[in-house]
């Protein structure tokens, strides 16, 4: 599959996130081209500050592998992450992130600060940034928009 497939899939979950009521982000992981954990937001309904779409992702490849290190992975996400996700990417020591729209206001994979090449840290993911970044842009917005009314 591409980038954008997989993005794609990823931009599914974040729809089921908006239909639930929670902020639309939708990740999957990915090994060797297969999907091994998948996750939508959801900090709302399971009253979770830490339930985010990359999280929850990463709590489901993990245990698919049966272990936290999730070396050689990539993430789809459709939002760039948050410091919380970046950290927790970096600890599972994620290959590959790959994010559809910048997050000007709490990314923290290049909007806002760029976690992903501190050099003081000791892993580095590499970053691909803009894979359908209009199309997970606008669900976001419309998601936004409705709520504003």
């Amino acid at each position: 599959m591409t980038d954008q497939e997989y993005m794609q899939i990823a931009l599914a979950l974040a729809a089921e996130a908006a239909a639930l009521g929670e902020v639309p982000v939708g990740a999957i992981v990915v090994k060797d081209g297969e999907i091994i954990g998948r996750g939508s937001n959801a900090p709302i309904a399971t009253h979770d500050p830490s339930a985010h779409a990359e999280i929850r992702a990463m709590r489901a490849a993990a245990a698919t592998l049966g272990n936290y290190r999730l070396a050689g992975c990539a993430l789809y996400v459709t939002l760039e992450p948050c410091a919380l996700c970046a950290g927790a990417i970096q600890h599972a020591r994620i290959a590959r992130l790959v994010f559809g729209a910048p997050d000007p206001k709490t990314g923290a994979c290049g909007s806002v600060i760029n976690l992903m090449q501190e050099p003081r840290l000791n892993h580095h993911t590499t970053v691909e940034s803009g894979v359908l970044a209009q199309e997970c842009g606008q669900i976001l917005s419309k998601f936004f928009a409705a709520r504003r009314g």
